[in-house]
C-alpha cells in the first residue's frame, strides 16, 4: 500500500478489507511532537472527512488559551496506514481547523506547508518543489538522564561505543566503533545492521518509498536512513512518520533512538540533509550547463538559501543541542558556503547527481530536531526569494574550509553559534516567510517567544556538569 492513493471512501473500504477496529488521528504540534487519540473504527465515516473530530488545544505549548481551548482535526485520507506497532489500528495524519469557522488554523504546521506550496504556484516559478531527506539517528542500548536542583547528568550506554573496549561487566567483543570510524562499517562492527533493514521495510510496507539505510560516522549506534524525492507536503508527512516507526522499531527491539543533533560529544552528530529541486510542467527547473550541472535558477535558489540562512536556522535547527553540532570539524556543514562535492559547505552539489531530472543540490544544515512542515516551507520560501531577486550565492569554495588560511576566509561567513543567535536573525529577516500569508507575524512572533522562553533561557539558568570539572575548586 502506497500512501497519497486513497479518497475517504477507499479508506473505508480498506478498513473492512484489513478489519480495523481502530483509527488512529495524529497530528504535528506547534513544536514538532506528534499528538494522537484514538478512536473506533465505526466512528470513522465520509462525513467526518470533512466535519472532523473535536480535541482540546489549550494543553500542548504553542497553542490556543484555555478560553478557546476547543479545535477540530480533521483526517487526510491519503496519508493512512496500517499501523504496525497497534493492534488492528489504521493511522492518519490530520489537518487542525477552528471549530467554528472550520478555517484552517494557522498556527498548524502542516497548514504552514501547505500554503507554501500554493504560494510557489501564485509565482508562477514553478509548480512543484521536491525533497529527499537523509535522515540521521542515534539508537542506544539505554539511556538515562535527569535535572533537578541538586543534579544534573546523563548516561549512555551502547555496545558499539568505543567507550566500552576496556570496561568490565559488559558484553565486549572487542568489534567496538573507534570514534568517527563508523561510516558504513559492517557487522559485527555495525550491530543495528538488521535493526535499520527493519525500520527500512516498516517504512516500505507503510507506504514510504526509501533509498537505502546504513551505519553512520560515530561511534556509539549513529544510523541513517534515506528517502526518495516526494513533494514538501508528502515530504514532511513522511519524515514525521519516519521518526515514530525508528522509534517503535527500536522500542520493540528493547533500545531507544533519539533524533537528538548531538548526544555524544567529540564525535559527529545527527542531520537531516535535504536534496532540493524545483520542477515546472515536468521539467527540472535546476538542471543545466553552469557550476556542477545547474542552472541560472538553482544558483538563484541557492543564493536564496545563504543569504536568509541565518534566519532559517531557527527552523531548521531549532534547538540548543543542535548548535552543538554546528561547530568545525566532524564533517559539520558550519560555513554559509556552496560546493561540488565538499561537504564542509552549506550546500553541496552531489558529483553523482545523474541525468537532468535527477540534478539537484543538498542543504546540509538542518537537523531532525527540527519540525518538518516549519523547516520546509521556510526553505522554499527563501529559494523563491532567490530567484525572485536573482541572488547570486557568490563563488563556490572548493577547498577544505575547515583548514583554509586567514586571508582565504575573507568574506566567508558561518553559520550562527546559538540558537539565540538564529533567533535574533529571524527577528531581523523574516519579510520572505511572509509573502503568500505563508507564515504569519503572530507564528513568527510565537515561535520566537516559545524558542527564547522554553529553550535558551531554560538551559542558560541550569549548571552544566562540565562547569564543575572547570570551576567547582576556583
Amino acid at each position: 500500500m502506497t500512501d497519497n492513493q486513497h479518497s475517504p471512501r477507499e479508506v473505508l473500504a480498506l478498513c473492512r478489507q484489513k478489519e480495523i477496529r481502530a483509527i488512529d488521528l495524529r497530528f504535528t504540534d506547534f513544536c514538532g511532537g506528534q499528538r494522537h487519540f484514538t478512536i473506533p473504527a465505526e466512528q470513522l465515516t465520509e462525513e467526518t472527512f470533512e466535519h472532523g473530530f473535536a480535541f482540546d488545544g489549550s494543553s500542548m505549548r504553542g497553542w490556543q488559551a484555555i478560553h478557546e481551548s476547543d479545535m477540530l482535526i480533521v483526517p487526510e485520507s491519503q496519508t493512512c496506514f496500517v499501523d504496525p506497532f497497534m493492534k488492528s489500528t489504521l493511522a492518519m495524519i490530520c489537518n487542525v481547523r477552528d471549530p467554528i469557522t472550520h478555517q484552517t488554523y494557522p498556527r498548524d504546521p502542516r497548514n504552514i506547508a501547505r500554503k507554501a506550496e500554493t504560494y510557489m504556484h501564485a509565482t508562477g516559478i514553478a509548480d512543484k518543489v521536491c525533497f529527499a531527506p537523509e535522515a540521521e539517528f542515534f539508537v542506544f542500548d539505554s539511556v538515562r538522564f535527569d535535572q533537578r536542583e541538586h543534579e544534573g547528568y546523563y548516561h549512555i550506554e551502547s555496545t558499539e561505543g568505543q567507550w566500552n573496549r576496556g570496561r568490565t561487566g559488559t558484553n565486549s567483543n572487542g568489534y567496538q566503533t573507534r570514534t568517527r570510524e563508523g561510516y558504513l562499517s559492517l557487522p559485527p562492527g555495525d550491530s543495528l545492521q538488521d535493526l535499520r533493514t527493519e525500520m527500512m521495510l516498516a517504512l516500505e510496507d507503510s507506504g514510504i518509498r526509501t533509498m537505502g539505510q546504513h551505519r553512520e560516522v560515530s561511534t556509539g549506534g549513529h544510523c541513517e536512513l534515506d528517502l526518495k524525492s516526494e513533494t514538501l507536503l508528502r515530504s514532511a508527512d513522511q519524515v514525521i512518520r519516519l521518526k515514530y516507526i525508528v522509534r517503535n522499531v527500536a522500542a520493540r527491539s528493547g533500545r531507544t533512538a533519539t533524533f537528538m543533533p548531538k548526544p555524544i560529544w567529540n564525535d559527529n552528530g545527527s542531520g537531516l540533509h535535504m536534496h532540493l529541486s524545483l520542477w515546472k510542467d515536468n521539467q527540472p527547473l535546476f538542471s543545466g550547463s553552469g557550476y556542477g550541472g545547474l542552472s541560472e535558477v538553482a544558483m538563484f535558489a541557492m543564493g536564496g538559501i545563504l543569504q536568509h540562512a541565518p534566519a532559517l536556522l531557527a527552523f531548521c535547527c531549532p534547538t540548543t543541542n543542535s548548535y552543538k553540532r554546528l561547530i568545525p570539524g566532524f564533517e559539520a556543514p558550519v560555513n554559509l558556503s556552496y560546493s561540488y562535492r565538499n561537504r564542509s559547505a552549506a550546500i553541496r552539489i552531489p558529483a553523482n547527481s545523474g541525468p537532468e531530472s535527477q540534478r539537484r543540490f543538498e542543504f546540509r544544515c538542518p537537523d531532525s530536531s527540527c519540525n518538518p512542515y516549519l523547516a520546509m516551507a521556510a526553505i522554499l520560501m527563501a529559494m523563491l526569494d532567490g530567484i525572485q531577486n536573482r541572488t547570486s550565492p557568490g563563488r563556490p569554495q572548493d577547498k577544505d574550509l575547515y583548514d583554509l588560511a586567514p586571508e582565504e576566509r575573507l568574506g566567508l561567513t558561518g553559520t550562527p553559534s546559538s540558537l539565540e543567535e538564529s533567533l535574533a536573525a529571524l527577528v531581523a529577516d523574516h519579510d520572505f516567510l511572509l509573502r503568500g500569508d505563508v507564515f504569519t507575524p503572530d507564528v513568527i512572533e510565537r515561535w520566537i517567544q516559545h524558542k527564547r522562553d522554553d529553550d535558551v533561557k531554560a538551559i542558560a539558568q541550569r549548571p552544566h556538569p562540565y562547569e564543575f570539572a572547570l570551576y567547582f575548586d576556583c
